[in-house]
């Protein structure tokens, strides 16, 4: 899985790279047509895992920027 760590405004923020955003979406529309497999339900749950753990770390760094 690749990410990217970006900068906006004066914060760097990790992102996921676009080939992964992409690839992301492309299992989310499989998964809305229910042609995904167990295999890509995994990867489905582990990029949304890591999604929640970017959301995480970059509220932190906002939150540690800000005081």
């Amino acid at each position: 899985m690749r990410f990217n760590l970006e900068k906006v405004g004066d914060w760097n923020l990790f992102k996921f790279s676009e080939s992964l955003q992409l690839h992301m979406e492309n299992l989310l529309e499989k998964k809305k047509a229910d042609q995904i497999t167990p295999d890509e339900i995994a990867e489905l749950d582990a990029i949304g895992e890591l999604d929640r753990i970017f959301t995480h770390i970059n509220a932190m760094l906002a939150a540690q920027n800000a005081s």
